[in-house]
């Protein structure tokens, strides 16, 4: 399946041809949007504040140089910029770069910037901007994992010229681009840059057409509209400043009462949505349903191969055989989630889905594990061997696990007792989540990233990704070494070639669903609610988070 937006073949539903494309929300829309735009910027109203409730976890810093989470994505795409952008079919296209060209052996790339632009402290875009930038993600002292690892093969920068810098790479990488399209390499004043980490931290300065004016943490962020805008990308819906004068950025972590903020007029937006609010929305005339999945990974639950029990590959198939995914998403997520067979999101369209490996069936991974050794039950009726008991440490972030996904994480934890695991689910907070990983202190882990494109599966799981990046964060959490897996992961990475970068993640998928190292569950959601008084809002075709340069409100 393609990114949303992306029509290259039959969607799973309407809503992907607009919900992180080009196209705008309308008016008094109910339900999920359609397939058409239909905000129209002849009409846009300008000023008023728009008040967005995150359920997310605030961040900790909202520059998304430091460390790289989705919390960091969602605001930041307010403030700053990155140097391209993606259309709605999935095309790189220009933004703070008008133009870049790459050598013929993939080593060098020049990008050509924007002309006029500044950041909002006054200082000027140029090619020692860029430099700045990627000179303080690679940092060690910055403490950066997803920019850190998208900049992984960039040795060197140059300015050619003012307006034009130099990328010098140690080898082909055919996923540049669209890693320079995310929000975690957004471009932020050098200026900016030379002050402490807690006061970037606290208020980055970007070029975008917000500007962070205050945050009241545990409370809200409050941006305030950069009337000296003029840098919007280059699918966006108007020239200019923004409409609206401000937007409040609020964190409510409890789904009922974000859903009844928005009904009661409090917000305007909410993200996380549940899927009985959903349901709720649908029937709405005065709410409006944005469902943009993210690309890259499918959501799933990765199993740690790299010590028991999991490091033999027949008891990672007899976990995997002994839950029963299908009912429980089928029950719990109220039709606003399809299940997944992939390592890889179905709007990513290199995926490949390999149902035939995730049946739930209890009699074979009895078998399994009757095979593997584990043959005998205590008097818990749980799986023990020399004496030890089959236990699966599996802590959840609930800053990160919506409560639908908590219980679907239960639902497994019941059908694979009955096979005899001891699941053991801890439920953590965001720190102390990161804490068990890094400690080795994890059996199983849903663990979601997004990265735009199939190298994303570099990412999960080359072998050098069990090597934590400076922030301490690693992400390959299925430990999975296989010396073939990656040498096809650098092909793939080294390749321009389309049909041969095609084969070579197909084999690389296989290799991963075949080793049943992970166990996918369903699309990473992005489920936004929006008043009908809300126009022009879009998921950004980049990773779906939510973009109000071209918003207005009507009443």
């Amino acid at each position: 399946m393609p990114r949303p937006g992306i029509l290259r073949s039959a969607p799973r539903s309407a809503t992907l041809a607009v919900l992180a494309g080009t196209a705008v929300i309308g008016l008094a829309l109910t339900g999920c949007t359609s397939a058409a735009p239909t905000g129209d910027t002849a009409t846009a109203v300008e000023g008023g504040t728009l008040t967005y409730a995150s359920g997310d976890a605030e961040p900790t810093c909202l520059d998304p140089h430091v460390g790289g989470n989705y919390p960091q994505a969602l605001v930041s795409g307010q403030f700053l910029e990155s140097l391209v952008s993606l259309d709605s079919d999935g095309t790189v296209i220009p933004w703070l770069a008008d133009s870049w060209t790459v050598s013929d052996d993939g080593l060098t790339w020049e990008f050509t910037l924007k002309d006029g632009v500044t950041f909002t402290d006054g200082t000027a875009l140029d090619a020692a901007a860029v430099q700045a930038n990627i000179a303080h993600l690679q940092d060690p002292a910055t403490g950066s994992s997803t920019g850190y690892l998208a900049l992984a093969k960039v040795t060197g920068t140059e300015a050619v010229s003012d307006s034009v810098v130099r990328l010098t790479l140690a080898q082909p990488d055919s996923a540049l681009l669209e890693s320079l399209s995310q929000p975690w390499l957004a471009i932020e004043s050098p200026t900016a840059l030379e002050r402490s980490q807690d006061e970037n931290c606290a208020a980055p300065v970007g070029t975008g057409p917000f500007i962070v004016d205050s945050w009241v943490k545990q409370n809200a962020i409050t941006l305030v509209r950069n009337d000296d805008y003029t840098s919007p990308p280059a699918d966006a819906a108007h020239d200019g400043p923004a409409y609206l004068d401000s937007i409040v950025w609020r964190f409510i972590p409890d789904s009922a009462s974000r859903y009844a903020a928005l009904q009661a007029g409090e917000v305007d937006v909410i993200d996380n949505a549940q899927p009985d609010t959903i349901t709720q929305a649908e029937a709405s005339d005065t709410i409006v349903h944005l469902d943009a999945p993210r690309p890259g990974a499918s959501n799933r639950i990765e199993l740690n191969s790299g010590k028991a029990p999991f490091n033999d590959a027949a008891v990672r198939e007899a976990f995997i055989r002994s839950a029963n995914v299908d009912d429980a998403v089928a029950s719990l997520f109220q039709g606003s989630a399809a299940r997944s067979y992939s390592a890889l999101s179905s709007v990513e369209p290199l995926g490949i889905s390999r149902p035939d490996l995730f049946d739930y069936d209890p009699d074979a991974a009895a078998a399994l594990l009757d095979e593997a050794g584990w043959s005998e039950k205590d008097s818990d009726g749980y799986r023990v061997k020399d004496g030890v008991r089959l236990t699966v440490v599996f802590p959840v972030s609930t800053n990160q696990s919506i409560p639908a996904e908590q219980s679907l994480f239960e639902q497994i934890q019941a059908t694979a007792k009955e096979t005899g695991f001891d699941v053991q689910l801890t439920k953590l907070d965001l720190s102390s989540w990161y804490t068990a990983l890094g400690s080795n202190a994890y059996d199983a882990v849903s663990a979601p990233y997004t990265k735009v494109g199939p190298d994303v599966l570099r990412i999960l799981f080359d072998s050098a990704g069990i090597t934590p990046a400076p922030s301490g964060y690693f992400a390959n959490h299925a430990q999975l070494s296989d010396p073939e897996l990656d040498s096809l992961l650098a092909q793939a990475s080294a390749t321009n070639d389309a049909d041969t970068r095609a084969d070579l993640y197909a084999d690389a998928q296989d290799i991963v669903l075949e080793g049943f190292y992970i166990l996918p569950l369903y699309d990473q959601q992005n489920h936004f609610l929006l008043s009908s008084a809300v126009e022009g809002a879009r998921a950004m075709p980049t990773v779906s988070t939510p973009a109000f340069y071209d918003a207005w409100l009507t009443s």
